[in-house]
């Protein structure tokens, strides 16, 4: 149970005092009314007895009595009624709330801590006691645990208001005062009247209440003088005749109302009164009529609500007779002394109100000085002393003799009958055996009831000893007779009396208090005696820390049964509950759960009971065990009883965060339950919201708004296609985010930026970011253009399975106007919704399913510069009309089950708060947790900047492998400034040109218009067959620039500019990659504006496009020396180029067959001469999977320039490609700038390698060409039965002599796996030796002979020929030459081939040829037979002159030099 104020040894005694009734003649009413107060109301604060009383027992023993209180009221002769009782109660319970905004207790209970609003201390204690020290005493202490004062208020009002029965006299009047006024006339008279007045209400058989203890009740006579305004003497002389009428014990002379009404607000005095009279306030209970036969005034107990001064403050609540009837029903049927029908209700309502707003501000007392305080004190002394007590101790030992001279005679006779028929002990029969006799009734004399009689005097001046023995015997006695009723009395008051002995001899009996229940409840069917039975039990075993017991006692007692139901039963209930739930949090290991259950249990119960404020408070304190456990549908539960009690009470925004919770959590209830839960929440906050109309929007709990996942996109949408032209991609919401793609348009914009840049990248630079998201980096302001939109896309997830719908959804947002340019700096004032600054979307309505998620994206026109910070959206929330059965649960009050109630909406917001990115760069944020800005929401509109639309048009979507198709892209400004410095970069400069500078200047052919050709060409003469045809081009005129990068290609709009609205239509040619497969191709659009802006420098637009290749031809050559010397300067510079082209194409494509119609050459220094094809087929068509093989004779140009290409053509059919024009030169320049890109070797800085390295780099010379072939073709492609001709390109770039070049990339095949070795290296610095082949091409030497020579062999035997060896030096250096012309004797077969013939003279020749020189011997060969002999048996050995540590190397040898000898 709850922690009391008072204990329970306390409690008890002042719950049973000795009552004494009062009875006043008007004058002395009227007297003390002048203070506002009857007159039991005036000895009401002093009822407790400030000091110790003594009184001697029937053993003459001295029995000393504390803190002995006594209740003194008015007599009323009608019992209270029930419903006046309820009425009492239910007031008293709603009147005791926690006081709101007191600091709240937390009890730590197990791992709980339960936060328990409390408001234990009243501020009631008496005035005169020093309570402010008391109340942070009591704070402090360990005790001050939660309380439940509306449940001790309860429980003292509850035994004040039980009505006097006949089975008990704890409550029947001990004594009567007659209160007279020394002002009346005859004052004596006036005593005698009133005494017979009391004799007639307590002999005469009219009236049945009140109860009195005795026939001979104690009378003590009071007179009232009224200081102020009476004689003083005249009061003195009547005193003085009571006196010798009454004796000094039974009279007294009380003088009152020592100062005048007038003077009451000059000094305050304090008022005792009030705390008492509050209640009465409330109640209401106050008819005071003339005529002293019907005097209705107070009946008064005690009350215990505070005991901190160790005086009671003693109240007894009157109960009139003329109540409304109240929800708290009282069981009175099986209680005889109830059974008296109440008259009807008198007192009409508006009297009712009258009273109760004359109670209002009334000073109690305030003819009272303090002096008259302590009279009264002292009168109640008095009174104690020389009257009451002697009256008790004087009964007591009358009714002790009576029961002892009684027990000699009838009971030794009635007990030895008894134990003559029925053995010697009874034994006490187990209560289901006992005959329901409770109806039976004792007559006042019974000596049964004389010993109960005895028992209660004893137990009312705490003589518990006695008491006990008393009740004891009793016990006996009545269960004998089986008088149920009197047993089960008997049996309670014994084991209360067992536990207050202070000796405490015995422990205390439960089980009789188990019993007494068990009876009053079944037997006696008496709920108000079982309950006051339940109340004193629990209190004790609550004081043994039997907390379990206690627990169990309470609930017991809350079952509903048939007897037993009512508003009544639940306010009792619910109290009962609510202690029980006290008592298991009380526990030495305290069991939370159940204390949280009970609490729902209570909370149930005081709804029931129309106690609105404490169900509240109950299911508040149960849920901060459930919260956050996982137990939702409990929680869920909880919630909406608090919302709807809070509803009730007004307090709408407890009941909105109620229902607020559960929505938001995930819900486990069923659809239609979510259905009635924001119906109910909606319709609340329908009402609070029309409580502050003007009041700031509300925040909303649904959907669910994922913030980290909004979206901010920053420009227009892009436009569809629309027919052949299609919009360039740019950046849409419907992208997806993609880490690798963002890096690579990022490093596109930094390369173009760099190129801007004279090659640096700005400090300031940032990338362009249009569309921010969690992955962007967002810790800058973003930067926004006016008059373009601003779109915010929002990720909503409806958590119900109700679906929601959201009507004029809006973004919210403010504004602040600024002007970047500097001229004038004053912050203009924060704007909020204003359309002419900032226009903003609605979506009308916007539906979310059930459990469903979906993005919702409103956009913003910014009409002015300045700073804007998106704060959240605003909508309407809704469900659909009928989308959800109504459920069992009323509906709240105004909410039917119509079609408006399920369309209801509440306009709400929801703000849009995103969390940075955690920072993690400082020691100090890694070791604590910081995170970053992210202001995605808030950008900055800068001034007008030039907007660029691109346009693609015939753009392909599927090409072969080098195929050349001619589109064109159209660039619109659709903004209201001029752009400039318009470039694309792109990672595939390959793929696509926009032409030369010599595009213009090349005519167009009549059958290239009408071929749609890509390329130009010009009609030829079909007498040049195989003769190529020369021309020249730089590569400066295709914007591949040395130096530059090739990667970032100006585009070429006229004038460079592009004005406001324009449009300009350029040709851009694409070229097929050579890989075959799906290729994305990016574009990056880089533009300015012609006037510079302060915040954004530049702006981008992103196109990517996407071509699926397919295989077309396989391009491979070689190109390798001739020995010819018929070149026209005599050098040797011959060279024979091979090329093979196959058909590798898959006729997926439809490819019929290609024609090679063009090879051309291009290079600094070297250019086809001719065809060598011994064929006469001129045309060389290739059908699937055929391969064509073609020669052509390469010479050294005539103009060896450093900037200018001589492009050569071979043309095999009867139209020339300008090779040296676009398109054709723009794809040969990219594929070589492609080449080019690779990195070359770093040259070494040390010194005394630098000539090696030098004399490497001459000896690779020798070997190197750089002649570039380019294979032009047509495909012929049958699609719906028309015949379209493909043309393109392929290139083959040959860098070295006798290696093979390909026109495709050449896949690498994977490393073998190898054991990975540990080993340290000798020498790291590897040094970089030429290889064996490269050393071999230093020298080329040819054989210059006749072919057949005739010799008369019978003539001469030996035939001599002249024979030219011809040295050319290939390099720019030195080289020292070896020539041997010894015969190789490797085996014998080589001797006798080569015996047959021998070269004459020197065997062996050294010689140094200077840089490309060219030497001549002449040699002699000798023959001795006919036949046909090889002449390239002199090996040549060379190194270059300045290098000591190269050998000589062998020279490769060149073809066969076959000679044939005749004989003449």
């Amino acid at each position: 149970m709850a922690q009391c104020v008072q204990s329970v040894q306390e409690l008890i005694p002042d719950s049973f005092v000795p009552c004494v009734a009062a009875l006043c003649s008007e004058e002395a009413e009227r007297l003390t009314r002048l203070n506002h107060l009857s007159f039991a109301e005036l000895l009401k604060p002093f009822s407790r007895l400030t000091s110790e009383v003594h009184m001697r027992d029937p053993n003459n023993q001295l029995h000393i009595i504390k803190n002995l209180k006594i209740a003194v009221s008015n007599i009323i002769t009608q019992p209270p009624q029930p419903g006046a009782i309820r009425k009492l109660l239910n007031d008293v319970v709603s009147g005791s709330q926690p006081a709101e905004g007191l600091v709240a207790n937390v009890i730590t209970a197990g791992d709980y801590d339960l936060n328990i609003s409390d408001r234990s201390v009243k501020a009631s204690v008496p005035w005169y006691s020093n309570w402010k020290d008391m109340l942070m005493e009591l704070q402090e202490s360990s005790l001050y645990t939660a309380t439940t004062p509306w449940f001790e208020s309860y429980r003292e009002t509850f035994l004040q208001s039980m009505p006097a029965s006949d089975h008990e006299f704890l409550n029947h009047y001990l004594a009567c005062m007659l209160v007279a006024s020394s002002s009346e006339a005859e004052p004596v008279e006036q005593f005698s009247k009133l005494s017979q007045e009391q004799h007639q209400i307590q002999h005469n058989s009219d009236y049945s209440y009140p109860k009195w203890f005795i026939p001979n009740t104690l009378k003590y006579y009071v007179l009232l003088h009224d200081v102020s305004s009476g004689d003083e003497q005249r009061a003195e002389s009547i005193y003085e005749e009571m006196k010798q009428k009454y004796g000094t014990q039974g009279c007294y002379l009380l003088k009152i109302n020592s100062r005048t009404s007038n003077r009451a607000s000059d000094e305050q005095i304090p008022d005792p009164w009030s705390q008492y009279l509050q209640k009465n306030s409330i109640q209401n209970q106050e008819s005071y009529e003339d005529g002293p036969g019907t005097i209705t005034s107070n009946k008064n107990s005690d009350n215990n609500l505070l005991s901190l001064d160790g005086l009671d403050n003693e109240v007894k609540d009157g109960l009139p007779n003329n109540f409304r009837a109240h929800p708290l029903q009282l069981d009175s049927s099986s209680d005889p002394s109830n059974s008296i029908d109440g008259p009807d209700h008198v007192k009409s309502t508006s009297l009712l109100h009258e009273t109760k707003k004359a109670n209002t501000g009334i000073i109690h007392g305030a003819c009272l000085t303090l002096t008259d305080h302590d009279r009264i004190r002292q009168f109640i002394q008095e009174f104690t002393f020389r009257g009451l007590l002697p009256h008790i101790e004087k009964t007591i030992r009358q009714l002790n003799d009576q029961l002892i001279s009684r027990k000699g005679l009838s009971r030794s006779l009635f007990s030895a009958t008894k134990k003559w028929f029925s053995g010697s002990k009874v034994p006490e029969k187990g209560i289901n055996e006992l005959k329901n006799t409770s109806g039976l009734l004792y007559p006042p004399e019974a000596p049964e009831l004389q010993i109960r009689k005895m028992a209660d005097l004893c137990f009312l001046v705490q003589h518990y000893d006695l008491a006990y023995s008393c009740y004891h015997t009793a016990k006996k006695d009545f269960l004998n007779d089986q008088a149920m009723l009197y047993a089960a009395g008997a049996l309670e008051m014994a084991a209360v009396s067992a536990f207050l002995h202070p000796g405490a001899p015995r422990p205390y009996p439960a089980h009789y208090m188990d019993t007494a229940i068990q009876t009053y409840r079944d037997i006696c069917k008496n709920m108000v005696l079982a309950e006051r039975c339940v109340l004193l039990s629990a209190e004790i075993l609550k004081s043994q820390s039997k907390y379990s017991e206690a627990a169990a006692l309470l609930i017991r007692l809350t079952s509903e049964q048939n007897t037993w139901k009512g508003m009544d039963s639940d306010l009792r209930s619910a109290l009962l509950l609510e202690q029980a739930a006290h008592c298991f949090i009380n526990m030495k290991s305290p069991m939370v759960r159940k204390y949280a259950f009970h609490m729902i249990l209570a909370g149930h119960r005081f709804s029931k009971a129309g106690q609105k404020k404490h169900a509240l408070r109950c299911y508040c304190q149960a849920m901060q065990v459930y919260k956050g456990k996982g137990w939702s549908l409990a929680e869920d539960h909880i919630n909406f009883t608090i919302g709807r009690q809070s509803y009730t009470l007004r307090q709408l925004d407890n009941a909105v965060s109620a229902f607020r919770h559960i929505l938001i959590n995930e819900s486990k209830q069923s659809a239609a339950q979510q259905g009635s839960f924001l119906r109910e929440y909606l319709y609340v906050y329908k009402n609070v919201s029309q409580l502050s109309p003007d009041g700031p929007l509300p925040q909303l709990p649904l959907p669910y708004i994922n913030s980290s996942a909004t979206r901010v996109f920053f420009g227009h949408d892009r436009r569809p296609a629309d027919g052949e032209k299609q919009a360039a991609t740019h950046i849409s919401l419907d992208q997806e985010y993609d880490y690798e793609s963002s890096q690579q348009w990022r490093e596109l914009e930094e390369q173009v930026v760099a190129l801007v840049n004279k090659g640096v990248i700005p400090s300031n630079f940032h990338p362009t970011q249009y569309c921010l998201n969690s992955y962007s980096d967002n810790s800058r302001f973003p930067l926004a253009v006016v008059e373009e939109p601003i779109t915010v896309e929002m990720a909503f997830r409806n958590p119900l399975k109700v679906p929601l719908l959201l009507t004029d959804l809006s973004l919210l947002w403010k504004f602040q106007p600024k002007d970047f340019s500097g001229k004038n700096n004053e912050v203009k004032e924060l704007v909020i919704s204003k359309p002419e600054m900032i226009g903003a979307e609605v979506i009308s309505e916007f539906l979310i399913n059930s459990e469903e998620s979906k993005v919702a994206r409103l956009k913003l026109f910014p009409h002015h510069i300045g700073e804007l910070h998106i704060l959240g959206v605003v909508y309407n929330l809704g469900t659909i009309q009928g989308s959800t059965t109504i459920d069992g649960i009323g509906a709240l009050p105004g909410c039917h089950a119509g079609n408006h109630c399920l369309s209801m909406t509440v306009r709400g917001r929801q703000d849009l708060e995103i969390q940075g990115p955690r920072l993690n760069n400082t020691k100090e944020e890694k070791t604590s947790i910081k995170y970053g800005p992210d202001r995605r929401l808030d950008p900055i509109i800068t001034e007008e900047m030039p907007l660029l639309e691109v346009f693609f048009i015939h753009f392909p979507t599927g090409l072969l492998c080098g195929e050349i198709r001619k589109a064109y892209v159209e660039f619109v400004n659709v903004s209201k400034c001029p752009l400039t410095g318009l470039k694309v970069v792109s990672k595939r400069p390959e793929f696509f040109t926009f032409g030369g500078n010599t595009a213009v200047l090349t005519p167009l052919s009549p059958s290239a218009s009408e071929n749609c050709s890509a390329y130009k060409t010009v009609v030829t003469d079909s007498t040049s067959v195989c003769a190529a045809l020369t021309s020249s081009a730089s590569s400066v005129d295709f914007g591949i620039g040395t130096g530059s990068q090739p990667e970032v290609i100006p585009v070429p709009l006229p004038d460079t500019v592009l004005l406001p609205g324009a449009s300009v239509q350029l040709p851009m040619w694409l070229r097929g990659p050579d890989e075959e497969g799906v290729h994305e191709i990016n574009f990056l659009f880089y533009y300015e504006s012609v006037k510079r802006q302060p915040k954004i420098r530049h702006r981008i637009l992103r196109h990517t496009a996407v071509v699926c290749t397919s295989r077309s031809l396989n391009v491979r050559a070689t190109a390798c020396r001739s020995n010819s010397l018929e070149d026209e300067e005599g050098r040797g510079g011959n060279m024979l180029v091979f090329v093979d082209v196959e058909n590798v194409n898959t006729s997926e494509a439809g490819v019929k067959e290609f024609h090679i119609v063009q090879v051309s050459s291009s290079s600094k220094h070297w250019k086809l001469q001719k065809s060598v094809n011994l064929s006469e087929n001129k045309d060389a068509k290739l059908a699937s999977r055929e391969k064509g093989k073609f020669c052509f004779k390469a010479v050294r140009s005539a103009t060896q320039s450093s900037e200018k290409y001589t492009f050569a053509d071979i043309i095999f059919g009867n139209e020339q490609i300008i090779s040296s024009a676009s398109p054709c030169a723009d794809f040969f320049y990219r594929s070589l700038s492609f080449e080019l890109k690779k990195p070359p070797a770093q040259p070494s800085v040390q010194t005394e390698k630098q000539s090696v390295e030098d004399a490497v780099r001459l000896i690779q010379k020798c070997s190197e060409v750089d002649l570039n072939i380019v294979v032009l073709w047509k495909a012929y492609v049958v699609e719906d039965s028309k015949q379209l001709i493909l043309e393109g390109q392929h290139h083959v770039i040959l860098r070295a002599i006798g290696k093979e070049a390909f026109s495709y990339p050449q896949k690498q095949e994977p490393p073998e796996m190898e054991l990975l070795k540990f080993f340290r290296p000798e020498n790291t610095t590897v040094s970089s030796r030429p290889s064996v082949e490269q050393l071999s091409n230093l020298i080329k030497a040819s054989l210059h002979y006749p072919e057949s020579f005739n010799h008369p062999f019978h003539q001469k035997s030996l035939c001599l020929v002249p024979v030219t060896l011809l040295l050319s030096n290939c390099s720019k250096a030195d080289v020292d030459v070896i020539v041997d012309l010894r015969h190789k004797t490797t085996s014998p077969e080589a001797l006798e081939i080569h015996g047959s013939f021998t070269w004459l003279g020197q065997t062996q020749y050294k010689l140094q040829l200077k840089s490309e020189e060219i030497h001549t011997l002449q040699l002699k060969a000798c023959f001795v037979h006919t036949g046909v002999y090889n002449l390239g048996t002199p090996r040549v050995f060379a190194k270059l002159s300045d290098q000591d540590t190269v050998f000589e190397t062998s020279q490769q040898n060149s073809m066969p030099a076959l000679i044939i000898i005749n004989n003449v």
